[in-house]
């Protein structure tokens, strides 16, 4: 069965969608993005990713293709169709296609072009990958310098994720003048002495709608947070450390450029913070 995709306005089979080789999210990655767990056939915080959503547009001087509650529909609706119990939509804006190729922004009459579509991810709340940690390298951040949009520019992301591959490990920590940003994709954690130490807000890194939720919760339950930078020396004498992401959720990380994390697997802050998420999560879901 062919998976149904959202193409401006129209539910399509994955194989009949197209957008315009002139559109400026492909000429020139002019687009932003956001992606919604889905948990039980229910969207995860997507008032969150909304939000987020019109800040990244706003910060870019793009115009909105449709409403909150439209989007919302859209959401359900894919769901629906392809029957997605666990998995992920994925929904991207750019500022459409102004029919020819100009390094200027074309003018407010050219429409925005939306498109979603739905990863179907049995079981992604029971992920192998959260009982044994993960091993992240360090790498150097050479990205543009406003993360805070969430834009489709995931090149030098991408290339990261494979330099870990090529050294044996799962993903890679962003370094920027000697600190640590965030990885890949996602938002990185140490814990030492039981104090989660994340680093704070700023156009340097994502503004993690799960990031928010973990840190609610972590308040809530009455840890300890300091919002701050932090270096890898720092990350590899912790006793613990983990990445939060909308599809990861909470992922313990166990080892730093072959330094082994305590005793090597998942601690009892990163594991408590994954099971208080994933139930908070499955409880407010839509």
């Amino acid at each position: 069965m062919s998976r149904i995709v959202y193409v401006n306005g129209q539910y399509l089979p994955e194989g009949e969608a197209r957008v315009s080789i002139f559109d400026r999210g492909f000429l020139m990655a002019d687009a932003v993005y956001e992606v919604t767990s889905v948990l039980g056939g229910k969207l995860i915080d997507f008032a969150g990713h909304c939000t987020r959503l019109r800040r990244s547009l706003g910060e870019l001087d793009m115009a909105s293709p449709c409403s909150d509650d439209e989007l919302l529909a859209i959401h359900r609706e894919l769901v629906a169709r392809n029957a997605v119990v666990d998995g992920m939509i994925y929904l991207q804006v750019t500022r459409g296609n102004p029919g020819d190729r100009d390094f200027a922004f074309p003018d407010a009459s050219v429409t925005p072009t939306l498109v979603l579509f739905t990863q179907s991810k049995p079981g992604l709340a029971e992920s192998p990958a959260a009982k044994v940690g993960i091993k992240v390298i360090s790498i150097e951040d050479i990205r543009w310098g406003r993360r805070d949009i969430k834009t489709v520019q995931l090149l030098y992301p991408s290339m990261g994720k494979m330099m870990a591959k090529k050294a044996g490990a799962d993903d890679a920590w962003l370094v920027e003048d000697g600190f640590v940003t965030e990885g890949t994709s996602n938002n990185a954690y140490i814990v030492t002495g039981g104090r989660i130490i994340t680093r704070n807000l700023g156009n340097e890194i994502l503004h993690g709608i799960t990031r928010a939720a973990v840190l609610r919760f972590a308040r809530e339950a009455q840890m300890e947070i300091e919002e701050r930078p932090f270096t890898i020396d720092e990350a590899k004498a912790a006793d613990e450390a983990f990445i939060t992401s909308a599809s990861a959720f909470v992922m313990p990380v166990v080892e730093i450029d072959g330094t082994k994390l305590g005793a090597g697997v998942p601690g009892p802050v990163a594991k408590r913070l994954r099971e208080l998420y994933i139930d908070e999560m499955r409880k407010a879901a839509i």
